[in-house]
């Protein structure tokens, strides 16, 4: 299971998001193939039906925006129940208006609201197989708000710069929040190993003003 990368619906969406600033200019099927590849990591971990031991597999992509990589993978993986988390209403709006367009009302919701304070509330708290993050924010600040949302055993897919960088996810600090990483390239792959420290994420905009790395 793949991105449809020639999806008329996705270009048409998309292009849209570009158009209201929401992705930075040019084509966008270089989007859709970057996003590609965290499906491949998807479909390695779940098979390309993917579901988890109680129903369905629910994902989480924060700081959605332009709806990337949350819209192609939804479109993808039709077994995924997915959260498209944002905290600006402008962008949220469009991403309303991106789930009905593509039909993804009633699989698909667009959540607005700072992921640290999400991350907190009973309904979104340790619920997640999955959370992914395309320009959410700094290695650290990403992990830290993801991993209030993710089950045990629960991985987080970001998608990584160009160059390599191994200093970006140091083992350590990343144990500390009970990740490990077990998977690198263009998506980094970290899962929750460790207990959910209750503590975490720390509250509105700590996580960016001072990161633990």
């Amino acid at each position: 299971m793949s991105v449809p990368t020639e999806d008329p619906g996705l270009v048409r969406v998309l292009g849209r998001a570009r158009d209201l600033g929401l992705l930075g200019p040019g084509p966008v099927r270089p989007h859709l193939e970057h996003a590609a590849g965290a499906a491949e990591r998807i479909a390695a971990r779940w098979g390309p039906t993917p579901a988890s031991v109680d129903g369905p597999l629910w994902a989480a992509d924060l700081g959605s925006g332009g709806g990337l990589p949350g819209l192609p993978l939804a479109v993808a993986f039709p077994s995924i129940q997915w959260r498209l988390i944002d905290a600006a209403e402008r962008r949220i709006a469009f991403l309303e208006w991106a789930i009905t367009e593509l039909g993804l009302a009633g699989r698909v919701e667009a959540v607005r609201g700072r992921a640290e304070v999400i991350a907190h509330a009973p309904e979104h708290r340790g619920r997640y197989d999955l959370v992914t993050a395309r320009s959410f924010g700094p290695p650290a600040t990403t992990a830290e708000c993801a991993v209030g949302l993710l089950r045990s055993e629960g991985a987080l897919l970001v998608s990584e710069p160009p160059e390599p960088d191994p200093t970006r996810w140091p083992a350590g600090p990343l144990a500390s929040l009970g990740l490990e990483v077990v998977g690198s390239g263009p998506w980094m792959e970290a899962r929750r190993t460790g207990p959910l420290d209750p503590s975490l994420p720390r509250r509105e905009g700590v996580p960016a003003k001072r990161p633990r790395w």
